[in-house]
């Protein structure tokens, strides 16, 4: 026998189950999460030690071991735990930031329980929870339908099926799975790593990607690697052709390689991404893909929703027309009744909200409620009254209720009309209807004005990303003239283009003036689903770096096409997923910011690969041929360990440095990084070849003392090209870098000159005077280099013009021969 509170006919009460019934079953089957298989602490520590790198630093810890260089080996086993721990560290904050963020995202359900409907977090779910899932949702266990008409179900992550599938009363549905159509109550069935998803969980992991900017880094550190190893070997030849001992000289190609190499380079990525991630979310944006960060540096075109996002989405009530209803009140009333409160629609609050007499509400009852979708747009509700006879209502777009109803003739006219009129006003238009159960056809009542206040700070956001060089594209499925009635209230301009004369493949196929109509317009009226994908498709296809917004499900495969997905405030488990930055503060303000902080990543990015290149070019040419040479080690291994150390500290501190906002989108120009860095490089060789000329000719010391004057010019000067790499005019200028950047430099500046003076068993040390004449020169070399490296990036900023006319003076006495002929 079936219990009277039983909705399932399985022993699961309407009334949900209770708290404690619920503790009782979370602590029986567990969270409802997937197990996640983590690696233990120490060994991503001890990982730090496993590698190319640390393999190459062991083996010269090794052989100075051999040799019985102590000193060496002591401080190059430091130097292997330094990196290490370093490194370690960096991975385990980035990582514990992003978990952190990802916590904020968990997915939430509705659940019955004690009674009452309440949001939880998905993971809290147990087998007999009654949940209610609708439109937009990713389900957040296996479910069986108990309650409701039906679900249009996208199940692609999970069986590869391209099409959705529909599930009614009775039928199961799976953990992970988005609703794209239908709303219903469920009951949960499975939970966590039993269900359908969990077991198959291997399907639908996502491969990492590595962004645009992250690829140029790591080949510029392939490059860096790969020249090192070829100065390396030239060097190796020479001296064992000299017969120099040649354990000595393999600890020394060794430690001068892994010296050479970018080492820190991971960690600096890390900690750069992780900055700007932080930096985001405390201003209500939570990235879910790091690298996403940057690709907003590149982006020239935004598309944006309008309704919520560049609107306010709080609709107030406006005026009523009323076509075949008593009054007012009775249109309004049966839009009332067509409504559910508990979802929360903006639409149906605003409707609620206008009904005078709340009482009257509850003399009738649901019986069946369709929810609003995207492609029929209108809500369903059949209603049963005090007396126990049924009708239907219904509400949504005016054109939908109107063919509903079969409107002709002079009322068809007067019915566009009137949405026409509050079109002008910028008031967004809803017909109502009612069929009778003893009726046919549908009534039409009237139509509902509503309006939707554009947000305060949107104009302001629009204007701040023009002037950013992002050109901000409006897109919604309002009509025409409300379209272009918010768009001239924002300032976007009134090039909007209906949905119909968008191109409809998107795949370059469409013809060319359509095409460029898409990348000229201004935004999008009465958009569907597909045609946000096609948007992005063509702008792509032009080579623009697009991003998108949206809240719906069905801006999901927009989102996830765009380069740059943006889920705003209030969106949907499905969009959020597909996102690659959510925001959860109402508005695009924090786009502005995002973009800001996404061009300071890239100054930063670029001025690391700067300083990599240049420094290498420094330091090996430099040694490799001053031995090629002079015949001598022109620094010491242990000088060179040392030197990592020193110049390790301040290029962590990159990630807070303070940069300068370029105004248009960013993207690498591998041309200008590799001629900057060396064009830097080259003047630190010579430099460096002066600095020893004097010690050796004017100054005539010993080789260890030549050595150590090396070291301090080399430890001084690197950190000044940090601080002349990090700009692209002189460094003395705005903006400045960030304190901590300083303090690092200054503190281990001066703990290579106080080595330097001292020596403390390590080094021979040298003069005070000495020491002066190395800071002087060091400090005239590095405004040498700053002169050149302007003069480098205003040269290449004029490039493409004088690169032209070049070419047409070459070209003109080709021109003249052909002529001739």
């Amino acid at each position: 026998m079936i219990d009277s509170n039983d909705v399932t006919g399985t022993g699961v009460p309407d009334q949900g189950l209770s708290s404690d019934e619920a503790a009782r079953r979370l602590a029986q089957y567990g969270p409802n999460a997937l197990t996640e298989k983590k690696v233990s602490t120490l060994r991503k520590l001890f990982g730090y030690f496993w590698g190319p790198i640390p393999w190459m630093i062991e083996v010269a810890a090794i052989l100075s071991g051999l040799v019985r260089h102590w000193a060496d080996f002591w401080i190059i086993v430091a130097l292997l735990v330094f990196n290490a721990t370093i490194g370690f560290w960096q991975e385990f904050t980035a990582g514990n930031a992003v978990a952190a963020l990802m916590k904020q995202l968990a997915l939430k359900a509705r659940v019955r329980r004690d009674g009452q409907w309440q949001e939880i977090d998905a993971r809290q779910l147990v087998p007999g929870d009654i949940v209610r899932i609708r439109l937009g949702d990713v389900i957040p266990a296996d479910v069986t339908l108990v309650e409701g008409d039906y679900l249009s179900i996208d199940q692609s992550a999970l069986t590869g099926e391209s099409l959705p599938v529909t599930k009614r009363t009775g039928d199961d549905a799976f953990s992970g799975t988005m609703v794209k159509q239908g709303e219903v109550v469920a009951e949960v069935t499975t939970t966590g790593t039993n269900t359908r998803f969990g077991k198959t969980a291997s399907l639908v992991q996502q491969a990492k990607t590595v962004s645009h900017f992250q690829k140029a880094v790591l080949t510029i550190g392939d490059y860096l690697i790969y020249v090192s190893l070829a100065l390396v070997a030239i060097l190796v030849l020479v001296q064992l052709h000299r017969h120099a001992p040649w354990l000595d000289l393999v600890q020394f190609a060794l430690i001068l390689t892994v010296a050479s190499i970018p080492v820190a380079m991971p960690a600096v990525l890390s900690m750069t991404m992780a900055v700007g991630a932080m930096a985001l979310s405390k201003r209500k944006a939570i990235v879910t893909r790091l690298e996403s960060i940057e690709e907003m540096a590149s982006m020239d075109v935004l598309c944006s929703d309008k309704t919520g996002t560049l609107t306010q989405n709080k609709l107030t009530l406006g005026e009523i027309e009323t076509f075949h209803a008593a009054d007012e009140q009775e249109v309004l009333l049966a839009a009332a009744l067509a409504s559910r409160e508990e979802d929360k629609d903006a639409i149906d609050e605003a409707v609620l909200e206008g009904v005078q007499d709340k009482n009257r509400l509850t003399a009738f009852r649901q019986t069946a409620f369709v929810p609003f979708d995207p492609v029929h747009k209108r809500t369903e509700a059949t209603i049963q009254n005090a007396s126990g006879s049924t009708f239907q209502v219904a509400k949504g777009a005016p054109q939908v209720i109107m063919e509903m109803a079969g409107l002709s003739g002079d009322m068809q006219a007067r019915a566009q009309q009137v949405v026409d009129a509050f079109a002008i006003q910028g008031y967004r238009a809803l017909g109502v209807a009612r069929r009778d159960s003893s009726a046919v056809g549908w009534t039409f009542l009237g139509i509902l004005s509503l309006f939707d206040p554009p947000r305060e700070d949107s104009a302001e956001t629009i204007a701040g990303t023009r002037t950013y060089g992002v050109n901000m594209k409006m897109v919604t499925g309002d009509n025409l003239a409300i379209a272009k009635q918010i768009a001239a209230k924002l300032g976007l301009g009134s090039n909007i283009l209906r949905a119909d004369a968008l191109p409809t493949h998107g795949d370059g196929t469409d013809h060319k003036s359509s095409i460029e109509a898409v990348e000229k317009a201004d935004g999008f009226a009465e958009v569907f689903p597909e045609h946000k994908f096609a948007i992005v498709k063509i702008l792509q296809k032009r080579n623009h770096i697009t991003g998108m917004t949206g809240d719906g499900v069905n801006d999901a495969p927009a989102l996830k096409q765009a380069d740059v997905g943006i889920a705003v405030s209030g969106a949907t488990d499905a969009a959020r997923a597909a996102a690659d930055l959510v925001l959860t503060a109402p508005g695009l303000s924090v786009i502005v910011n995002a973009i800001e902080e996404a061009r300071r990543i890239f100054e930063r990015m670029n001025a690391y690969a700067i300083y990599r290149i240049s420094e290498t070019i420094r330091i090996m040419f430099f040694v490799v041929l001053a031995m090629i040479f002079f015949d001598f080690y022109p620094i010491t291994a242990i000088m060179i360990i040392l030197l990592a150390f020193f110049n390790d500290v301040p290029i962590m501190t990159i990630a807070y440095d303070h940069t300068g906002l370029e105004k248009n989108p960013v993207r690498w120009n591998m041309q200008q990084v590799i001629t900057v860095a060396t064009a830097m490089g080259i003047i630190g060789v010579v430099g460096s070849f002066g600095m020893l000329l004097i010690a050796m000719d004017w100054l005539h010391l010993d080789v260890t003392q030549i050595q150590t004057y090396v070291f301090l010019k080399m430890a001084v000067a690197g950190h000044l090209v940090l601080f002349i790499a990090r700009t692209k005019d002189h460094f003395w200028k705005q903006p400045w870098p960030a304190p901590i950047m300083v303090w690092s430099a200054v503190i281990t500046k001066l703990a290579a000159t106080l080595l330097a003076a001292y020596g403390f068993g390590l080094i021979t040390p040298i003069t005070w005077p000495e020491i002066a004449l190395i800071w002087g020169y060091s400090i005239a070399s590095a405004l040498v280099t700053d002169w050149v490296k302007v003069r480098v990036y205003r040269h290449m900023n004029r490039g493409t013009s004088w690169h032209r006319g070049f070419l047409a003076r070459l070209q003109q006495p080709l021109h003249a021969f052909r002529r001739r002929k």
